[in-house]
């Protein structure tokens, strides 16, 4: 059965059964503390706290995920980072019996027993065995009893296994019930009996609620009788246009060309940091295995068209902005050509030259007297000084390094790398102190002045193009503001004119700019936006700027908010001014391209 019918089997399924059928949501969530949606109970998330939901008590939806936490595990049978999530959700309409039957039909009782073939004996059952926080959950057990599976057939399994969520830093969460077809992890049922709060105490809902989840790529595997999701019909005319007989690089590109497709027609860019540096990462990664098939180049474009081919009639917005979605994989296979193949010389030379060095273990050699590589004494270390290296002269990714060098049974020292990175930043601020010895007072006010405006800036462009708009760099002088930002396409004398003029109408409003001290969860929960990397080459060292830089430096405990009226709040080290009225009057300079997706406004206070 292809893949389009069972999609629509399990939504007419669920839809006869009472369940409303609801679109997915954006692969972008609402919730600040999650980077990507990655399961279909999210867009539903406030309806299990108790608020009512307008389509029911009872949903059901096709949703689109995106799982970083499977990107190393790609390439496996099952793994995807890209993947359609079929579920079926009750906020306090249901609970674990009805589920649990639900299921059981839809898969093996008639007219949809064809799906998996009917036979109970290719099934397991697994459920909560309970701990010392939470109590067995023996009903999920005798409700599988009662419909006729085996005791043999239900095992019980703890927390790693059968206890799910929450999504984010709280929420809704809860005991499984999971369904096994063969060694395949099929139907994942949650019943959602409990909210784990920001300090991980969980406390009883009092609504309890369900939330299933049955990946389609999964169920057209088990459906279609293949051995692998890659050579299902959600794969199989991606996979065909991949010539070469690594099996593993095959499915790595076909996953990350998906997945690039489906990021890119929601508007993400690639960029150093946030969702545009896992769309860079994945992308770059695909070019990379890419190369190991020696493929042609831009050989990412005729296996993006696949996927929207695919995809075209489910989810439209692929197809609309297919010319968008081809320009960006274009322009990024291009950009890192060049980078990709001086540093994978550089590494290859760096490889090559550590296993000469590396001394043989007493009576290692193997037949013929040729030397086994698992023979070569520890240990196989790239140092953080050589990782950075790569990373400063070519360009190269440190993800990519780790993956190179794990393949030929190396580790990277990344505390090294990180030192490393340190130890450059205070050279380079060893530097800005020597160039700007002699600053005057007023200049620092001045770049404080401007430093707010860049805040006001960012919440306005949020505002009138949308919240897609993220900082992607900054540079501060005492005479001009710089700021990057993700944005599409061009903006208009219009967009720059309202753009103008609402931060001027900031100004004139003589706004509050308000600091206060708060830990990074609180402060991401309040809607503080978290600053991405700053560029702070041009502030002398007594100017503290503090960013979230591409590395993902961690934040301390505790962060600093600056909050102005009602209009923007970021988590920053300052420093500002008191009240907007003493920033005097904003002027956009120039607008421009920065990159692919990323656009320059310069400014001035006059």
């Amino acid at each position: 059965m292809d893949s389009i019918l069972l999609r629509k089997k399990f939504l007419d399924f669920f839809a006869k059964h009472d369940h409303t059928i609801v679109p997915s949501s954006s692969l972008i969530p609402t919730d600040p503390s999650v980077l990507f949606t990655t399961a279909g109970m999210q867009q539903f998330k406030e309806y299990y706290l108790g608020k009512p939901s307008p389509y029911g008590k009872n949903v059901v939806s096709s949703q689109k995920c995106f799982r970083t936490s499977d990107i190393e595990e790609v390439g496996d049978e099952r793994h995807l980072t890209f993947l359609e999530m079929l579920g079926n959700f009750s906020f306090g309409g249901y609970f674990k019996e009805e589920a649990v039957k639900l299921a059981l039909e839809f898969l093996i009782a008639p007219p949809t027993k064809n799906l998996v073939g009917g036979q109970i004996d290719n099934f397991t059952f697994t459920y909560f065995k309970g701990d010392k926080e939470v109590p067995e959950d023996v009903e999920s057990k005798k409700i599988w009893l009662k419909l006729g599976i085996p005791e043999n057939k239900i095992i019980g399994m703890g927390r790693e296994d059968n206890f799910w969520g929450p999504t984010g830093l709280e929420g809704p969460c809860g005991p499984t019930t999971e369904i096994h077809y063969g060694e395949i992890e099929l139907w994942n049922l949650v019943f959602n009996e409990y909210y784990k709060d920001e300090k991980g105490k969980l406390n009883p809902l009092k609504q309890k609620g369900v939330d299933t989840g049955m990946g389609l790529e999964r169920l057209a595997m088990v459906s279609q009788g293949k051995f692998s999701v890659y050579e299902t019909d959600l794969f199989l005319p991606i996979m065909m246009e991949i010539l070469g007989e690594n099996e593993k690089a095959k499915r790595i590109i076909a996953d990350h060309v998906k997945g690039s497709v489906f990021l890119i027609s929601e508007g993400i860019f690639p960029s150093n940091v946030e969702r545009g540096y896992i769309l860079r990462r994945i992308l770059r990664r695909a070019i990379r295995f890419g190369k190991l098939l020696n493929l042609p180049k831009h050989f990412l474009i005729p296996l993006a068209q696949k996927v929207i081919e695919i995809y075209k009639d489910i989810y439209p917005e692929v197809k609309s902005k297919e010319n968008e979605i081809l320009t960006v994989i274009q322009n990024e296979e291009e950009k890192f050509e060049k980078t990709l193949e001086r540093g994978l010389l550089q590494l290859d030379k760096l490889l090559k030259s550590k296993i000469k060095n590396q001394k043989p273990s007493p009576g290692a050699a193997g037949r013929g007297g040729r030397r086994e590589r698992s023979s070569l004494r520890p240990s196989k270390i790239i140092e953080g000084e050589e990782v950075f290296d790569l990373y400063q002269s070519y360009g190269f990714p440190l993800e990519l390094t780790e993956e190179i060098a794990k393949e030929e049974g190396f580790k990277v020292d990344k505390e090294g790398f990180l030192e490393a990175q340190r130890k450059h930043q205070e050279i380079s601020r060893a530097g800005v102190e020597k160039k700007f010895g002699g600053i005057e007072r007023n200049a620092i006010y001045e770049a404080t002045k401007l430093h707010t405006a860049t805040h006001l800036l960012q919440a306005a462009l949020r505002q009138i193009l949308g919240n897609h708009v993220k900082q992607m760099g900054s540079d501060i002088t005492p005479q001009r503001l710089r700021l990057d930002f993700s944005h599409p396409k061009k903006m208009t004398e219009e967009e720059l004119r309202r753009v103008e003029d609402l931060v001027n109408q900031k100004i004139k409003e003589n706004l509050e700019v308000k600091k206060e001290e708060m830990s990074y969860e609180e402060a991401i929960k309040s809607g503080a936006l978290a600053l991405v990397k700053e560029d702070k080459s041009s502030f002398p060292p007594s100017f503290p700027l503090r960013g979230n830089s591409f590395f993902k430096e961690k934040y301390p405990e505790k962060v600093t908010v600056y909050t102005i009226g009602n209009f923007s709040k970021e988590i920053c080290a300052g420093p500002h001014v008191k009240r907007t009225s003493e920033l005097g009057h904003f002027k956009i300079v120039k607008e421009e391209s920065s990159g692919s997706g990323i656009r320059r406004i310069r400014a001035i206070l006059v």
